[in-house]
């Protein structure tokens, strides 16, 4: 079974497109857990009629409540609460492709020397074609997205980092591949962000070098240096 875990902050109105695309896998061993940490925008509303749609589909939706404290709490406290021998990470505003769960759990399966499987995937108008999983690639940029199907025997005993702000994923990539864990590609996109969320401050990558002095800029490489000082990478 799969478990997928849906943190949720103020996104009650982008929800019901990321649970309608659930409903129509054609993957269908699944629970889902949603962990509201602390929304403002009162979901609870719309978290009840979804509620009631999945488990009229005999599936297992569970819900839970906690103060503000961020993506990576939400995220942890959902893995505590979870049954899956196999568990997705499952940003709110994303819309997954039908055969997106089928995909990942086949390929998953298939290998046994991979504890994850990730696949490219669109933000916006942008499409990320990320590439095969390489350990020193992973050590110098962040290309594999949160959402990705891992086994549960092979996610990290220490869970998502909760004093992370930025780089969230790459971080949890990094302290995995530390303890012998790789993950695997598949060269299809599988799920679609919109822009304006968790990637509301991308930009292209020739800014990066051609324009230091941008805010954005200076944010993101504080943000890299933080990742890579925790993981000694030079």
């Amino acid at each position: 079974m799969i478990s997928i875990i849906i943190p949720l902050y103020n996104q009650a109105d982008k929800i019901t497109k990321c649970l309608d695309s659930i409903s129509r896998q054609s993957y269908q061993n699944y629970e889902i857990i949603v962990v509201n940490d602390g929304s403002k925008d009162k979901p609870l509303k719309v978290i009840k009629e979804y509620k009631k749609i999945f488990e009229e589909k005999q599936k297992v939706f569970k819900y839970f409540e906690q103060e503000n404290k961020g993506a990576p709490s939400a995220r942890n406290k959902g893995f505590e609460e979870s049954k899956g021998g196999y568990v997705i990470f499952c940003d709110a505003d994303a819309i997954l492709e039908a055969r997106a769960l089928e995909k990942m759990f086949k390929k998953l399966d298939k290998n046994n020397k991979a504890s994850y499987v990730y696949s490219s995937f669109v933000w916006g108008k942008k499409k990320f074609r990320v590439g095969p999983f390489d350990s020193e690639r992973l050590k110098n940029e962040p290309f594999i997205h949160t959402m990705a199907l891992i086994r549960r025997e092979d996610f990290t005993s220490e869970g998502w980092d909760e004093s992370i702000k930025k780089f969230q994923d790459w971080d949890l990539w990094l302290t995995m591949l530390e303890e012998g864990k790789k993950g695997e590609w598949i060269d299809d996109i599988l799920f679609k962000i919109k822009a304006g969320g968790t990637m509301s401050e991308w930009l292209p990558s020739f800014f990066y070098k051609a324009m230091p002095f941008l805010p954005q800029v200076k944010k993101y490489k504080k943000a890299m240096n933080i990742i890579k000082n925790k993981h000694n990478i030079k």
